[in-house]
C-alpha cells in the first residue's frame, strides 16, 4: 500500500506532514469521531472512539491490532490515558466515573459509581469528568470533573480521595470546563480550561502557580518525552473560521514555540475539523483525535458519518 504524506505544517522549528494512510482500519470498525488518543511505551496508538469498538489499537505503522471496552461503553467515550505504570484509564462522561484496563483490554476497578452522578456544581465526584491523568512521582489519580462540577480531584493510586479544588467562574483558579488534565514530574497539574480560554497550572496541592491566557478553547493536550505540549483548540461553536482548527505549541513554561493549523475547518492539507485529543510518540510523531461528527458531520446535509470526515491523523514529525 502506497503511503500518501503531505508536506505541510511548518511554524518556527516545527515541521510535519500528514500521513493519510496511516491507520489501517479493518472492515466493521469503522467510527464517526475519535474522542482520544494516546499511546504507549512501545508507540501502539490507542485510539478511545465513538463507535461499536470503542478502544481499537495500532502498532506503530498504523496496523490492527485489538479492541476493547466493548462490553462497557455505550455512550459519550471521551478521555484516555496511558498512565505511566501501563494501564489503559478511560473516562465516558455520562458514565461518571473512571475505568482502568490492562493494555489487552481487561477491566480491572472502576472509580466511582457508573451510571450515578453527582448533584451539579457540588464539588461531590463525578459529574460528568472529561480526562484524568496519573502522576508520574506519585502515582496519584488527578481527575477534570468537567462538565458538571468545574472541579479537580485528586485520589491516591488505591481510590481515596486526597482533596479537591475549584469551582464554577472565570477568576484564576475557578474553571469553565476543565476539559483535560497533564501531570509532569515534579506533579505540576497542566489543566486545559476550555471555555476560559487558557490553560491553569498547579502544583499538586492545588496551589496556582500560572495562567496561559494564548490558546482557544483548550481541548485535547498532550506533553512530549521533551516537556514541549501541543495544545488542540477547538472549533469554534458558531461557524466561525476566526479561531479553533489548530494546535498550539508551548514550551514547559507556556511560552509560544508555534501554531499549526489553518483557520479554515476541513480534511485537506493543514486543516483539521474539530480536535479533542492529542498524543505523542517516542519518534515525536502527533496523532490527533477529532469530534469531527459531532462538531461537523451531523450539521452537513445529508450528514456524513465515516465517509469524507477525518477523524483520526497521524501527523508525522520531519526534522
Amino acid at each position: 500500500m502506497t503511503t500518501t504524506a503531505t508536506p505541510y505544517l511548518t511554524s518556527g522549528d516545527f515541521a510535519f506532514e500528514q500521513d493519510d494512510d496511516w491507520a489501517k482500519i479493518p472492515p466493521g470498525y469503522e467510527f464517526p469521531e475519535a474522542a482520544g488518543v494516546d499511546v504507549d511505551e512501545d508507540d501502539n496508538v490507542y485510539v478511545f472512539n465513538r463507535g461499536p469498538h470503542p478502544v481499537i489499537v495500532f502498532d506503530k505503522d498504523g496496523n490492527f491490532l485489538r479492541s476493547f471496552g466493548e462490553d462497557t461503553f455505550t455512550e459519550r467515550e471521551h478521555g484516555i490515558h496511558i498512565s505511566p505504570d501501563g494501564f489503559c484509564y478511560l473516562v465516558a462522561d455520562a458514565h461518571h466515573a473512571i475505568h482502568k484496563f490492562d493494555l489487552q483490554g481487561k477491566l480491572l476497578w472502576t472509580l466511582g459509581e457508573s451510571g450515578k452522578e453527582a448533584p451539579k456544581w457540588s464539588g461531590q465526584p463525578f459529574n460528568r469528568p472529561t480526562h484524568m491523568a496519573v502522576s508520574p512521582k506519585s502515582g496519584d489519580i488527578f481527575v477534570t470533573d468537567g462538565y458538571g462540577n468545574s472541579r479537580v480531584h485528586r485520589y491516591s493510586p488505591d481510590g481515596k480521595l486526597l482533596l479537591s479544588w475549584g469551582e464554577v467562574g472565570t477568576d484564576p483558579g475557578e474553571f469553565m470546563n476543565p476539559h483535560n488534565v497533564v501531570v509532569d514530574q515534579d506533579e505540576y497539574v497542566y489543566v486545559a480550561d476550555r471555555e476560559n480560554n487558557r490553560v491553569q497550572v498547579f502544583d499538586g496541592t492545588g496551589k496556582l502557580e500560572s495562567i496561559w491566557n494564548q490558546v482557544f478553547k483548550a481541548d485535547g493536550m498532550c506533553r512530549d518525552a521533551n516537556g514541549i505540549f501541543y495544545v488542540g483548540e477547538l472549533v469554534g461553536m458558531h461557524d466561525t473560521n476566526a479561531l479553533g482548527h489548530r494546535i498550539t505549541i508551548l514550551s514547559k513554561f507556556g511560552n509560544r514555540l508555534a501554531r499549526i493549523g489553518s483557520p479554515v475547518q476541513g480534511d485537506g492539507p493543514g486543516e483539521f475539523n474539530a480536535i479533542h485529543g492529542c498524543a505523542t510518540d517516542s519518534q515525536g510523531n502527533l496523532y490527533v483525535a477529532e469530534v469531527s461528527y459531532t462538531m461537523r458531520g451531523r450539521r452537513e446535509d445529508p450528514p456524513k458519518i465515516y465517509k469524507g470526515l477525518r477523524r483520526l491523523k497521524k501527523v508525522a514529525a520531519r526534522g
